[in-house]
């Protein structure tokens, strides 16, 4: 697969996109004893479809997270759902690759430096940062059962947008 510098990527923050509340989130089943010990964030609901719908459509599918867990962590916990992602930036990866040596302070995720032309986050810093820093972006952060069709709707556009 060396199509993979001209296929288009969307990220997914963690925590409030991918990684809800069941208090305030409808959300997948959580993953069955010893799992649930160990990994104990539970998905909203349709994640591990969308992502393999995305993929499937020739989209690459990425993590960009502020927080700071693990790759590995991230890989493992998302395997028990079927969902493997082309590409993680986590908070250490962040710090390392995007603001060492930047003496400014830059905004907590920078999309545009790994190529990713949508990225979905609940954060509204992150969103009214996207113009200056050259990125698209959608934010999600409330129960919307049409969530799905409207990021693949938004990164359909963005694809048609630049081919």
């Amino acid at each position: 697969m060396n199509h993979t510098n001209n296929r288009m990527r969307v990220s997914f923050d963690l925590d409030e996109v991918l990684f809800v509340s069941p208090d305030t989130h409808r959300t997948e089943p959580a993953l069955r004893f010893p799992l649930n010990l160990i990994y104990k964030e539970r998905l909203r609901l349709g994640t591990p479809d969308l992502i393999r719908t995305l993929q499937s459509m020739g989209f690459e599918v990425w993590i960009y997270t502020s927080s700071f867990r693990t790759e590995a962590y991230i890989k493992r916990l998302f395997r028990c759902y079927g969902v493997v992602f082309d590409g993680i930036v986590n908070g250490t990866r962040h710090l390392k690759e995007v603001q060492q040596g930047h003496s400014e302070t830059l905004p907590q995720k920078l999309p545009s430096r790994y190529r990713i032309s949508l990225h979905i986050d609940d954060e509204t810093i992150v969103c009214t940062s996207s113009r200056q820093y050259g990125y698209n972006v959608y934010q999600l952060n409330a129960q919307d059962d049409d969530w799905k069709e409207k990021i693949i709707a938004r990164a359909v556009q963005i694809r048609n947008r630049t081919n």
